[in-house]
């Protein structure tokens, strides 16, 4: 039982938290299609949530085996199951077969493209952790190549509610770029937690290119790339959204404070719910966003007029 649990581990059952980046996909739809009852789609978006979930284990298993004679570098990751030998290849073969089927299988049971999306989040999973693509050695790609999820997961949530229109590219972009803020954020807790340059990039070749600044410059340059696609949709779509800019701005700043404490959340994104200002934050964004979602403010209408 116990040799069983090591393997659920390495799935990160606890990481399940993170396919909460479905729903505002699914919002987006629900608020930009019309015709769309949402007690229909409410198997739909659970079994969408379930794929992405089966999708992302199947990915953290292999990153978990093939990142092992790396992660022995690491402070706290060289606790993990792999590290200490206590999992054997085939036994990952087989939990990796068969999350990957269990994800495909619930995919397909919502729509093509679902299925397509998660195809294509398993391919990342893929590009992101084996040789010779192995992305995440790559600085700059790697943080690109991995928050790309993000934006795989927002086109999850959409097309669990329709398979008929596309979502705005411009969304699409912001929440990649919102991601890589998030991705780069996170490389530069590890970075002053590790403290050691050579230790940081025999955990992770990229960390023999990256900076403290060139870390927090990037992060920066990311969140401002995410503010602005984010403003392109909502001039385009809903101009009272703009009024959400600078608490989106905020929430950045935020998440900043966050990644310079001492054993940061921010290393482990699972672990954010325990950040009492930072939910509580959210649920005052939430709160307003949806206001401002069905409340119309005329004296705004100038903003999106072309004419």
């Amino acid at each position: 039982m116990n040799h069983l649990k090591d393997y659920i581990r390495i799935a990160r059952p606890d990481h399940w938290i993170k396919q909460f980046f479905i729903f505002p996909g699914t919002i987006f739809a629900f608020f930009l299609i019309d015709n769309v009852d949402p007690q229909d789609k409410i198997l739909p978006i659970l079994l969408a949530f379930l794929a992405t979930s089966f999708i992302a284990s199947a990915n953290y298993t292999i990153n978990e085996w093939l990142d092992a004679q790396f992660d022995k570098f690491h402070p706290t990751k060289k606790f993990r199951r792999v590290v200490s030998g206590n999992i054997k290849l085939h036994g990952v073969i087989v939990e990796y077969a068969l999350l990957t089927l269990l994800g495909f299988a619930c995919a397909l049971l919502v729509s093509p493209m679902t299925f397509y999306m998660e195809l294509w989040l398993w391919i990342m999973g893929i590009i992101y952790n084996v040789k010779p693509m192995r992305t995440k050695e790559i600085p700059y790609v790697d943080v690109l190549s991995e928050s790309v999820n993000n934006a795989i997961r927002l086109l999850i949530g959409w097309f669990s509610i329709t398979d008929a229109f596309v979502p705005p590219i411009s969304i699409v972009l912001g929440y990649w770029m919102g991601g890589a803020f998030l991705m780069a954020t996170k490389r530069y807790s590890e970075y002053i937690m590790i403290a050691d340059k050579d230790v940081a990039a025999n955990y992770r070749k990229s960390f023999k290119h990256y900076s403290e600044q060139s870390l927090l410059i990037s992060a920066f340059f990311y969140a401002l790339l995410s503010v602005f696609f984010c403003g392109v949709f909502m001039i385009k779509y809903r101009a009272e959204l703009i009024l959400d800019i600078p608490l989106i701005c905020g929430l950045f700043c935020l998440y900043f404070s966050i990644a310079f404490k001492h054993n940061s959340s921010a290393q482990k994104p699972e672990k954010l719910f325990k950040e009492k200002s930072l939910m509580l934050y959210l649920l005052i964004l939430l709160v307003i966003t949806y206001v401002l979602l069905v409340v119309d403010i005329p004296w705004l209408s100038w903003i999106a007029d072309t004419e």
